[in-house]
């Protein structure tokens, strides 16, 4: 990778003291060949009058600078080094700059990245620009708080859709035209160029589309009307919530290939990951998940685009309020009203994970000094944790003035920037509430809260003492839950009430027998590790499933989660309370997390080797005993659910050999492509199959997903040649995109082959470095979350890793996944131990 300057916190606000840019005139040639496209820029600014004749510095990353003028004299192209080219001597007043400049295509999903689909030979590209990457594509005073007008020309091959921020439109011979933006950030502007497959519609007078590549097109077309009646009712939602009125002229959204995130909220043109068109059957947590992530972008539309963080210490302010407001309007305005279960269960895991770690940071932190710094932000903490924080300030502060805040926040800088300061305000103009004491100790804190229930009882009245570990105040709803006499198992519920944490003098007392069960935060409003009672911790290890609400089943399995990772209760109970309980389950994200913690992190991780395979055999059985009990058909996304854990857990390859020879599971589902790779990675991994079945497979399904089923697979084969070439293509070239590197470090480590890849843990470390400075973060980041050896859980991986982070000097976005991991490990480590 090119040597790189990150811009800084104090540059750039020296640079937006000295400049307003007002407007970038941009022209993309993208016929110029498969390596590069030509790009052309105008960008008018204005010196600030007073300023003495001054200095500062446009940023860009090309292949070739070709000319460069400002104000029509040449600069010499030579003066640019790493990314800054230094614009010298400039007065007060109006300038123009003009650069010229060969740009090269991405194959990591960062600048324009360019993908030709295996299925058809069809070409796509599309941008992501968020951060640093707007200096891949065009040239620009690259900071959040320089927002100026976009002008936007394409030439494109013949026959290709331009997409981009504004409306556009087809002059002839390959040209295109994007009707102006308003005025937004340099990371949000959008182009996405190919062959698209459209479906278009109005909504409310403004043109809505949906797009894809044209090998997805009968999959999007399938699913057409469900992703637009839940854009439709999004939108509308939004528009009885918000004053301000959605701010710009169109709204399209394109499904694009070898994504990094889940989808960036340009405006007028989000851009997905393309397995939200499932080629495959998937149940309806996933279809859940999806709408959750298309009211999340739209909400960004209000969150991030028309109101701006002024620097990305307030992350926060785009990520959080729109985790929060992507879940609660889906859940206000669709068919998917228990969203925040699923939040519950998966998000708010992510976020109470790395809140524990040593790179916990505040969710409004104070010191984001630099852009490499601020990248690394964006984890469970902005947006898990700063979503649950919303959550409970909304359950504090009311929604009445919530929303009040928020809409004075959107007039006051619309089309502007604003602090976390300035959104504190506009929340205390509505409410007698010292909202600035809760922001501090909220927001500006890090860590997470315990809160530890201790029940005693008296006669006729019994009391809760709600212990608190931690400093930040929290308005939680007990739950009360006595045993239903008529069904053992079954737990009604006697009361909820709300009480404020700390309780001030003394435990409450509440009338009558003491309850079999008392669940703190039953309602799941706020964000703390809860530990119950002793007797109510039995009543739940017996009783769980017999919980009347999915959200409080939800709260108590984070906290036996929590407790496993903590060492106060045994990976063997956890797995025996998920084995008697998930058969009675009634909401399938509680299913599917409680499967998921229990595979990767219980079995694979925090047990000993000699107690795996008693573990797999654990799960198999539960896998076994879901499906037998969805053989009437009536729980298909159940059903498959437990096809596919049985198939990832399998430590015999009889069963799902047979299903992939016979295409089908006895009594269904019919094996699809993605339950297809999916046995055959995990009858490669216990070498059950071989190269020429692989190739088989792929030239029955040759798509993108077939080639990243490939090379898991190849890569999981257990043999020294399969994993010598593995290694080499992720680590000694650089041919492998962000998805190909990702599938094939997700097959090389498997816990049944520690002894053959013994060799690869001591050489992770240096060529993970290595690869990462050459190839930027994004790779980095699939080379720390996914080819770090997680399997490996001693003491000896755990001392590499601390040597290369004290010698080694990874690039930030791979030694904040390091630190992660290594954490990880030491948990794991502690967790046996206990």
């Amino acid at each position: 990778m090119a040597s790189m300057s990150v811009l800084t916190r104090d540059e750039a606000q020296t640079r937006a003291q000295l400049l307003d840019v007002h407007r970038y005139t941009i022209d993309l040639d993208l016929t110029a060949g498969d390596e590069t496209f030509d790009s052309l820029t105008v960008i008018r600014f204005t010196v600030r009058a007073g300023q003495d004749a001054t200095d500062t510095f446009v940023e860009l990353k090309p292949a070739e600078l070709r000319t460069a003028t400002l104000d029509g004299q040449p600069l010499d192209p030579e003066n640019l080094v790493d990314n800054r080219l230094p614009l010298k001597n400039l007065a007060p007043g109006e300038h123009e700059l003009r650069v010229d400049a060969a740009m090269r295509y991405s194959r990591t999903g960062e600048g324009m990245h360019r993908f030709t689909d295996p299925t058809d030979g069809e070409t796509y590209l599309y941008t992501q620009l968020f951060m640093e990457d707007v200096q891949r594509v065009f040239a620009a005073f690259d900071q959040p708080d320089l927002k100026a007008v976009f002008d936007l020309a394409v030439t494109a091959p013949e026959g290709w859709t331009v997409l981009a921020n504004g409306v556009t439109e087809h002059l002839g011979d390959g040209r295109w035209k994007a009707a102006p933006t308003p005025l937004i950030s340099t990371y949000l502007v959008a182009v996405a160029a190919g062959p698209w497959h459209s479906v278009r519609t109005e909504h409310r007078g403004l043109p809505f589309g949906i797009h894809c590549r044209r090998s997805l097109a009968p999959h999007l077309d399938a699913d057409a009307d469900e992703i637009l009646d839940i854009t439709r009712a999004c939108f509308d939602r939004y528009h009885e919530k918000f004053e301000e009125p959605y701010p710009f002229d169109s709204y399209d959204q394109a499904f694009v290939p070898e994504f990094n995130a889940g989808a960036m909220e340009n405006p007028g043109l989000v851009t997905f990951r393309d397995e939200f068109v499932y080629r495959s059957a998937v149940t309806d947590t996933e279809r859940q998940t999806r709408a959750m992530v298309v009211a999340h972008e739209m909400a960004h539309m209000w969150f991030g685009d028309l109101v701006t963080l002024k620097w990305w210490d307030d992350i926060w302010l785009n990520e959080s309020f729109a985790e929060y407001m992507g879940y609660q309007t889906l859940t206000e305005a669709t068919r998917f009203t228990d969203t925040w279960t699923d939040f519950g269960v998966a998000r708010k895991a992510w976020g109470y994970d790395a809140d524990q770690r040593p790179s916990t940071h505040p969710v409004a932190p104070e010191a984001v000094d630099d852009t490499a710094s601020a990248m690394v932000n964006f984890d469970g903490i902005s947006y898990a944790k700063g979503a649950s924080a919303l959550r409970q300030l909304v359950a504090w502060l009311g929604e009445k003035d919530f929303l009040a805040g928020i809409n004075t926040h959107f007039t006051r800088h619309k089309f502007a920037n604003a602090t976390l300061a300035d959104f504190i305000d506009s929340l205390a103009h509505h409410t007698d509430r010292d909202v600035h004491a809760w922001a501090d100790s909220w927001l500006r804190t890090s860590g997470v809260d315990t809160l530890t229930a201790a029940v005693g009882s008296r006669p006729g009245e019994w009391t809760l003492d709600l212990g608190h570990q931690g400093s930040r105040p929290h308005r939680v709803t007990v739950g009360v839950y006595d045993r239903d006499l008529s069904d053992g198992r079954a737990l009604v519920l006697r009361e909820r009430y709300d009480t404020d944490v700390p309780q001030g003098t003394g435990p409450a007392a509440r009338p009558g027998a003491r309850p079999a069960l008392v669940v703190p935060n039953d309602l799941d409003l706020t964000y703390a590790k809860i530990r119950l009672d002793e007797d109510s911790l039995e009543t739940a290890l017996r009783g769980l499933s017999g919980l009347p609400d999915g959200i409080t089943r939800a709260v108590v399995w984070n906290s036996l989660r929590d407790m496993v990772r903590d060492g106060d209760l045994a990976p063997a109970d956890y797995l025996a309370t998920a084995a008697a309980h998930l058969p009675e389950e009634k909401d399938l994200a509680v299913v599917q997390g409680v499967l998921s913690f229990a595979t990767v992190h219980i079995t694979d991780r925090f047990l000993p080797a000699d107690q795996r395979p008693a573990a797999l055999a654990t799960l198999t059985d539960l896998c076994r005993d879901l499906i037998r009990r969805t053989e009437d058909g009536d729980n298909p996304g159940l059903r498959l659910t437990a096809v596919r854990h049985l198939i990832d857990v399998a430590a015999r390859p009889g069963t799902i050999a047979a299903w992939l020879s016979e295409g089908t599971v006895s009594g269904g589902p019919e094996l699809d492509p993605e339950l297809r790779w999916r046995i055959l990675a995990r009858l490669a991994a216990l070498g059950a199959t071989d190269e020429d079945t692989i190739a088989a497979e792929l030239a029955r399904d040759p798509s993108a997903t077939g080639q990243e089923g490939a090379a898991r697979c190849r890569a999981a084969l257990p043999d020294a040649e399969s994993k010598r070439r593995a290694w080499e293509a992720m680590f000694a070239t650089d041919e492998l995109s962000n998805y190909l590197f990702t599938a094939t470090a997700q097959g090389f480590w498997q816990p049944e082959q520690a002894d053959l890849v013994r060799e690869y843990v001591p050489r992770y470390y240096e060529d993970a470095v290595a690869v990462a400075a050459r190839r930027g973060p994004a790779i980095a980041d699939a080379a720390g979350r996914y080819a770090f050896p997680a399997h490996a859980v001693d003491a000896d991986t755990l001392g590499l890793g601390e040597t290369c982070l004290r010698e080694a000097d990874p690039i930030p976005a791979l030694r904040r996944k390091l630190v992660d991991q290594l954490d990880d490990l030491a948990r794991a480590l502690r967790v046996r131990e206990a």
